[in-house]
């Protein structure tokens, strides 16, 4: 597309423009793209959404289409936001359920003083995106923020799995399969006896079978229409975990996991 000219010196032109007034430009050719994300918008649209002159249009396009924020379809030749976008939103959106997910670990790690997860599905697979640790002096660091595992595979993670309508269950396993060769422990018929036992307990259990001498306990966080927002788990060693001690630190984690799951309704970003 060809730019119109423009008088010498115009502020549309000067490509000398101050960084915070670039960064409002963008943002407001992000916001009137992302008024039409079906269709798309045209150039005149986007060009009188915004305000901006032909030419200003026409480079903050072009870069916004250079870093995969937006593109231009071929046919219509009209433009829509790009999946960069997705891959910010996801990024703010984990930033999120990492600072709402952060007050109920270090609660729980008071209280059990032992090591408190949380984690998050993502696609097949589960990834901790916080821990805290409790006092006693022997720590079970099973995993780090970061760390991706199957679902399926460890206590936070059944608890994940468990959660889910049982043909996504059934899709993750398939999808998993490969991957589950890793964890000889964790057969599709093994997570599949577990998941229905998570079920019936009302909490997942980990008994050693990740780490000998480990177990955990963890649930998930479910918001108000069954959307399963996170996991919460606490691991300690084995003289630490028998049984009635791990129905007690499950009604804490289904205390914490109801407090959060209110919490994040509240506080959900737009």
């Amino acid at each position: 597309m060809a730019s119109a000219e423009r008088p010498a010196g115009s502020q549309d032109e000067d490509s000398r423009e101050p960084p915070v007034k670039v960064i409002d430009r963008a943002a407001r050719m992000l916001r009137a793209l992302a008024q039409h994300p079906h269709q798309g918008s045209s150039f005149t649209e986007l060009m009188e959404s915004t305000g901006l002159g032909k030419s200003t249009t026409h480079r903050l396009l072009a870069a916004l289409v250079d870093t995969g924020l937006a593109f231009q379809d071929i046919g219509s030749r009209r433009y829509r936001l790009g999946s960069a976008v997705a891959m910010l939103a996801a990024g703010a959106l984990a930033q999120w359920r990492v600072a709402a997910c952060q007050p109920s670990l270090q609660r729980l790690a008071e209280a059990t003083q032992d090591t408190v997860f949380a984690q998050v599905a993502e696609g097949t697979a589960a990834v901790c995106i916080g821990r805290a640790t409790g006092s006693f002096p022997i720590r079970t660091l099973t995993l780090d923020v970061g760390d991706r595992r199957p679902l399926g595979v460890g206590a936070g993670s059944l608890a994940l799995l468990s959660a889910m309508p049982d043909a996504d269950v059934a899709k993750v396993l398939e999808r998993n399969l490969r991957w589950l060769e890793d964890f000889p422990s964790h057969t599709p018929a093994v997570i599949r006896e577990l998941v229905t036992q998570t079920r019936r307990d009302g909490f997942s259990f980990n008994t050693g079978r990740i780490v000998p001498g480990m177990l955990a306990v963890g649930v998930p966080v479910v918001d108000a229409k069954g959307l399963v927002l996170a996991s919460l788990s606490v691991a300690a060693i084995t003289d630490r975990m028998a049984r009635p001690r791990a129905l007690e630190i499950a009604g804490l984690l289904q205390a914490e996991a109801r407090a959060l799951a209110a919490r994040m309704a509240e506080d959900q970003p737009a």
